[in-house]
């Protein structure tokens, strides 16, 4: 009987463990089919999208193309903002220019692409000098300081001409444009990688500078200032090749704008928590060369060390699947080996000596072909560890010039 009972708690015990066991495996396949696998199931959750990779990788149209594609099946309004200088989205985009001010992409251009959107495109350009214009206006305390900023000759080099006041003011005027709450989704067209990576750290340079000993020296009572400087030989020189009414300019500049620290520092404290907000993710264009994907493993690294999203990685100029299919491979050996033999039987295709040298070529571009394809496949392979997402993009016949193209490039990459 004893026997019995122990024998009848240790099929309960079983029982309960294979019960909690299905209960496990069914969460975790729930959870599976539960994850983001398209671009589309993962712009439908995000509220900004920041495209980002190297120079000549295909990043600014596949932002262009992923826009376009969000307009056209998630609908909503949705916008793509470049911030790099290059002016190439304006023609794809079927517009003759586009600036500081987000201009729709009328609907003709969909029409001539025989698609029907079912929401509305808008694009934009980072002018960074409005930018920085519209910024001093929102932020001065009153007109007198405005008009004092927007004159002062240190201020219009700054805002014009600085890389790092491009980076901050293009942080900015992203931040801007979502707390407006006009748009379902913005996709962002960063600068290339390195300096994309400036892009990404701007806010808190901006900040940690408005809190910095740098600026409460520089906006010590300018008289004062001079006065010692002209005590040391040091800024005695200073003084005589940058001239006293180049000190004064400096001087009054950060006077003037540290009347607006409070509010600039704010700003970039939210428009960094912008960034690390669950709405918003990344998405690293690349090609498999080794230039440009050493640069997406680099920034892939530098978004993992930020606890950034890194929500898809799009890779350009992938050679297609079937090169990678071993029953081809025989066939391209063949080729090679028994081009004299093949040539024989197809004689009426020409000179037989002249058929099998273009069959011989053939076959053994067609194995090189193969060993490339196989090791971009193992790249792929490695790199799609991190990202929710991984799409490929074929070899396109030729570039991309207008909006059906976009859309082409677009369908490759969204499901």
């Amino acid at each position: 009987m004893a026997a019995a009972k122990g024998s009848s708690k240790g099929s309960a015990k079983d029982a309960a463990k294979g019960a909690a066991s299905r209960r496990q495996k069914a969460d975790a396949e729930a959870v599976a089919a539960d994850k983001v696998r398209t671009l589309e199931q993962l712009l439908a959750t995000k509220e900004i999208v920041i495209s980002c990779g190297s120079g000549g990788v295909g990043k600014t149209t596949t932002a262009a193309a992923a826009a376009a594609m969000a307009a056209t099946h998630l609908g909503g309004k949705v916008l793509v903002l470049t911030v790099d200088p290059a002016k190439r989205l304006a023609n794809a985009l079927g517009l003759e220019r586009f600036g500081n001010t987000e201009t729709r992409v009328p609907e003709a251009a969909f029409t001539a692409a025989g698609i029907q959107p079912r929401g509305e495109l808008w694009a934009a350009m980072l002018d960074t000098k409005q930018s920085w214009d519209d910024l001093v206006a929102r932020h001065a305390p009153d007109a007198k300081t405005r008009e004092a900023i927007l004159a002062n000759s240190i201020y219009q080099n700054i805002s014009g001409r600085f890389v790092q006041s491009h980076d901050y003011i293009a942080m900015e005027r992203l931040y801007e444009i979502h707390s407006s709450g006009t748009y379902d989704l913005i996709v962002v067209d960063t600068p290339p990688t390195r300096n994309a990576i400036d892009f990404l750290e701007a806010p808190d340079r901006m900040s940690d500078f408005f809190s910095s000993k740098l600026l409460r020296w520089l906006t010590a009572p300018s008289k004062s200032r001079v006065m010692s400087l002209a005590s040391k030989p040091f800024y005695t020189v200073a003084d005589r090749i940058l001239g006293s009414q180049f000190l004064a300019d400096i001087a009054e500049f950060f006077t003037l704008f540290q009347a607006m620290a409070p509010g600039f520092v704010e700003r970039a404290e939210a428009v960094t928590k912008t960034l690390a907000d669950k709405r918003t993710t990344f998405l690293v264009v690349s090609t498999l060369e080794a230039a440009p994907l050493h640069e997406a493993e680099f920034f892939i690294s530098a978004l993992d060390e930020r606890k950034l999203h890194l929500g898809a990685l799009v890779l350009n100029k992938v050679l297609p699947s079937y090169l990678r299919r071993t029953a081809t491979t025989g066939v391209a050996k063949r080729l090679c080996t028994d081009a004299d033999e093949l040539a024989a039987i197809v004689a009426d295709a020409g000179n037989p000596a002249d058929t099998a040298r273009v069959l011989g070529t053939i076959g053994e571009s067609f194995l090189n072909y193969q060993v490339v394809a196989k090791r971009e496949a193992e790249q792929r392979a490695s790199l799609a560890r991190s990202p929710d997402v991984v799409a490929t993009v074929p070899y396109f016949d030729a570039d991309i010039h207008d909006l059906a193209g976009l859309l082409q490039l677009g369908d490759q990459i969204w499901r």
